[in-house]
């Protein structure tokens, strides 16, 4: 097992990608935390139409340990909350996952004010706010990393004016905060999925939709599982040299454009 006994953190962990990477650190021995605004699995028009048990009953069925906890990473308060009860339930933290996120549909015109401080609050401040309170934790680990997801999105425009420039942002947070905990053994990388098979996508239509696939050049989408074992990797000895990189997971998407 590549993970083993490793505690790792992953938000938005209840549905889609974090899911996906939750699972899959479960299937390699890790123990995992699985923090978001609710236990019950969101389910799409489109994907994930059939899922329905929570992530850490998942966990559970793989024999590994999972701890389900409630937190809005907007709130500085609640992700310290979060942090500290999966060091003081597990002995430590090992892996902090950054994933959760959300998107507004809307051009410059459509979406409000507080709608863009909405999703940047939650896709750029909370990914800062539980890098730096993990931070201290993961000094204490053999094994300190920190895997931020960002997007294909964050290599160009077109998913409005929140959304990519805060992905975009979170690759560059990569570098930085890579040359500045380097010193500890801590790598920190961010992974960029393409479209991937999950309750997000349901405000696409369906002509989006089939546009998407058609620019994909492995002619499917990816599933929450692709991302998963690319956060494997990170989390990883295979990856103990890597750091400060952005690793493209979107079958070929960003070949094209």
């Amino acid at each position: 097992m590549l993970l083993k006994d490793r505690i790792c953190i992953v938000t938005g962990g209840s549905s889609g990608i974090g899911r996906g990477i939750a699972l899959e650190f479960a299937r390699e021995g890790a123990r995992v935390a699985v923090v978001d605004r609710q236990e019950t699995p969101l389910r799409g028009k489109y994907h994930e139409t059939e899922t329905t048990t929570p992530t850490v009953s998942e966990i559970e069925k793989l024999g590994a340990d999972g701890l389900f906890l409630h937190a809005d990473v907007a709130d500085e308060a609640q992700v310290a909350h979060v942090i500290q009860q999966t060091v003081e339930h597990f002995g430590g933290l090992d892996v902090l996952v950054n994933n959760a996120g959300i998107h507004i549909p809307g051009g410059a015109q459509e979406l409000s004010i507080a709608e863009w401080d909405r999703v940047v609050g939650i896709n750029l401040r909370g990914v800062f706010v539980a890098t730096k309170l993990a931070i201290p934790h993961l000094k204490q680990s053999k094994y300190g990393r920190i895997i931020q997801i960002a997007s294909v999105h964050a290599y160009g425009g077109g998913a409005g004016p929140a959304y990519a420039p805060a992905k975009a942002a979170v690759v560059n947070m990569v570098r930085d905060t890579a040359l500045e905990i380097g010193q500890f053994g801590i790598t920190v990388n961010a992974i960029c999925p393409g479209y991937i098979e999950t309750a997000i996508q349901d405000y696409l239509t369906p002509e989006q939709v089939e546009e998407a696939l058609e620019k994909t050049a492995l002619s499917r989408f990816g599933l929450p599982r692709d991302i998963g074992r690319a956060a494997v990797f990170f989390a990883s000895d295979d990856a103990e040299w890597v750091t400060g990189a952005s690793l493209l997971v979107d079958g070929g998407f960003a070949a094209g454009v």
